[in-house]
């Protein structure tokens, strides 16, 4: 898909959905609609990407094809930094979030990033569920374009 057409595409579902709860004034509401989008759309693009794959040997080989390969596939590049504690919490970096690249880097929009982010954190949640990884997928943006994914795997 050609890199614009996905940016616009993105941009329009998050306009949609903030524009259709602009009655309530539900923030919480927009961004849990974004997140389910994203969790469908990486449900379903993970399945495509790991068809002709053998399993991954453990959640670190996982969170390390999310990183490299599957960020590439969307976003055409990979993950700048993976961190984790090897207790089921892990940390990806973007340092230049293509959702975010085009705002400002003023803090002035850091108000609306949360917006841009929720469905990505929806696609990793997805995605990871699909590979049987059930997680809560959250988004840091300290600093414009960067954006930090935690990503908490949620233990029997």
């Amino acid at each position: 898909m050609d890199d614009t057409l996905f940016e616009f595409i993105h941009s329009e579902i998050v306009n949609y959905v903030v524009d259709s709860n602009i009655r309530t004034k539900d923030e919480e509401e927009d961004l849990s609609n974004l997140e389910y989008i994203g969790f469908s759309v990486g449900y379903k693009i993970i399945e495509r990407l790991t068809r002709e794959m053998p399993r991954f040997k453990d959640e670190l080989d996982t969170m390390k094809f999310i990183c490299t390969d599957f960020w590439s596939a969307i976003y055409k590049k990979q993950m700048d930094n993976l961190r984790t504690n090897h207790q089921g919490v892990y940390v990806l970096q973007d340092n230049e979030f293509k959702f975010l690249t085009r705002m400002s880097n003023g803090k002035q929009y850091l108000d609306l990033a949360p917006r841009y982010v929720a469905f990505t954190c929806g696609v990793i949640r997805g995605s990871l569920a699909n590979l049987g990884i059930h997680c809560l997928v959250t988004a840091e943006v300290q600093n414009m374009p960067a954006c930090k994914f935690h990503i908490q795997v949620q233990r029997n």
